[in-house]
């Protein structure tokens, strides 16, 4: 429901008027764009920490949310949101963290639980959504600069979702054994579904355990939110808590180590680590780069 508000969201998954369950919001998948989708700026964490936590309060006593990062009309959100170069497993793994700890349904995109990125899309001929190949035209006959227009398009084009998926690495990365209307992605070759399988430590294995930490501990599905230190640019935290249980979820969304804010480094001293994304967790008191933990303080014996 492109420009649905939460008030309306409220109104129309409200239980008691029998309308829908949930909604599709796009109010954070705006944050990174200037007066069009085609001028892209860094996202500020403390815009995405403002957009997913007023959805989570307004919802909180009546209504749904719907939980998605990615989807056909969205680049990838590791190449977006993450760090698709030295830290791709590892922000794949913390954005999945994040988002599906939040109240609400997760929705998982194809790909999206292999860490699949961005294509490498190098000219416009190598661009088959036709909202991007328009735009590239229009900016032409205005005279823009088509190296800056050919970056927006690689960072925004809803061609990114839509290459082939990546189930093995042979060379049509197991899709077919014919030509597909666009290239696979070369980094099949490490990406894909038959490696992430294999591999204890992948991002497909993380997302099976967030998704088996929802169906055993009530407080994922069930617990009330509360948004911790909403003005830090770089640390995401929250907590999750249902009758006596609390989780606390922190998360470094940068490439440097930081110290994790006082607040929240009272709150997991000596609390059970729960699921991690990293083999040997850091200290209560820091984030490695693109950390994230999720933590149990207290529990009823």
């Amino acid at each position: 429901m492109p420009g649905v508000t939460v008030e309306e969201a409220v109104l129309f998954t409200d239980p008691a008027r029998a309308e829908v369950d949930m909604v599709f919001q796009f109010e954070h998948m705006t944050l990174d764009q200037g007066p069009t989708k085609w001028d892209v700026r860094p996202l500020d964490l403390r815009d995405l920490k403002w957009s997913l936590g007023r959805w989570q309060e307004a919802l909180a006593e009546r209504g749904w949310n719907s939980l998605y990062w990615n989807n056909h009309d969205q680049p990838r959100i590791v190449s977006r949101f993450g760090d698709d170069g030295e830290h791709g497993v590892r922000s794949a793994k913390l954005l999945g963290t994040v988002l599906h700890l939040h109240r609400g349904t997760p929705y998982v995109y194809q790909g999206e639980e292999l860490g699949m990125t961005n294509a490498p899309l190098a000219g416009i001929e190598d661009f088959r959504d036709i909202e991007s190949t328009n735009h590239f035209r229009e900016a032409m006959a205005l005279g823009d600069d088509p190296e800056k227009v050919l970056h927006a398009l690689r960072t925004m084009s809803r061609d990114n979702a839509r290459t082939p998926m990546q189930w093995d690495a042979t060379p049509q990365a197991g899709f077919t054994t014919g030509v597909p209307w666009m290239p696979v992605n070369p980094n099949h070759t490490e990406v894909n579904a038959e490696a992430a399988r294999a591999d204890p430590s992948s991002v497909f294995h993380h997302y099976r355990r967030l998704i088996e930490l929802r169906h055993t501990e009530p407080a994922v599905a069930h617990g009330d939110f509360t948004m911790l230190v909403p003005d830090d640019q770089q640390v995401y935290a929250f907590t999750r808590r249902w009758q006596d249980t609390e989780l606390v979820v922190v998360a470094n969304f940068s490439g440097a180590s930081v110290k994790v804010p006082s607040e929240v480094a009272e709150r997991v001293t000596s609390a059970e680590l729960v699921l991690g994304n990293l083999d040997v967790a850091s200290s209560a008191e820091s984030l490695e780069p693109w950390e994230a933990r999720v933590h149990r303080v207290s529990r009823r014996p």
